[in-house]
């Protein structure tokens, strides 16, 4: 047996319990023996209400104990701080509980993910990270078939993102969805597809985290910390009126 086909193995025999609360969206997907289970739901704020009775209604679907489950998947991000905040403490919770591996999987890679599934080359994801600006990535596929870093991600205004490599281009996220047009110039990609409304979902998540697992890479959840990229929720009273002036 060779060392992917060892990895497939591993995956088909395992259960895990994957999140994503970064954005609008709380997402939640669970791999029992490779089969998977899924709910995603469009939730605003109300990440904190929703996120406990779709897990548990999951685990009741697939019959299952969080004690039965073999490691966690967590979206750590970025995007909302508060959404964030509750995706990786509930599933840090969890899996210090039980003694558990958990993989840490970027938002922007796993909205990147279902693009490179259905063949784009390379990938932008952009999330609206609000006061005009977005959290941005972007991705080829990588030798595993899961999305590769082509830079580090970064928050950035629009107008101000980064040049991208030349070749064509995919493009996914909110961030899209309100700053096409200036993304486009910015990054003078040459866009062939986009997908302006997609948000991550925890199946991806779980498609990227599941790889990490199988390998051994998943870590403690001491070491599970969100990727907030920037370090302030709101504009100063003083930013709000320059930029109403703008």
């Amino acid at each position: 047996m060779t060392k992917d086909e060892s990895a497939v193995t591993v995956v088909h025999t395992m259960n895990v319990l994957a999140i994503d609360t970064a954005t609008e969206a709380c997402s939640v997907a669970l791999s029992v023996g490779g089969h998977v289970l899924a709910r995603h739901e469009i939730v605003e704020r109300s990440h904190t209400e929703r996120l406990m009775p779709m897990v548990f209604g999951l685990m009741s679907e697939a019959g299952l104990g969080f004690a039965q489950l073999d490691g966690y998947v967590c979206g750590i991000g970025p995007g909302s701080f508060a959404g964030v905040r509750i995706g990786v403490g509930y599933v840090k919770g969890l899996a210090l509980a039980h003694d558990r591996p958990v993989a840490a999987v970027s938002s922007l890679a796993t909205l990147a993910l279902p693009m490179l599934d259905s063949g784009a080359e390379c990938v932008i994801a952009a999330i609206d990270a609000r006061m005009r600006e977005v959290y941005l990535g972007c991705y080829r596929r990588g030798g595993d078939g899961l999305p590769e870093a082509m830079m580090p991600e970064r928050v950035c205004d629009p107008a101000h993102a980064p040049v991208v490599a030349p070749g064509l281009w995919a493009a996914t996220g909110t961030g899209w969805g309100r700053y096409a047009e200036r993304l486009r110039v910015a990054t003078r990609a040459e866009i062939t597809r986009i997908d302006e409304q997609a948000l991550p979902r925890a199946q991806d998540a779980l498609t990227i985290g599941l790889a990490q697992l199988a390998a051994g890479q998943g870590a403690s959840a001491d070491a599970l910390t969100p990727a907030y990229l920037r370090d302030k929720v709101a504009l100063t009273l003083d930013e709000q009126q320059a930029l109403r002036r703008s």
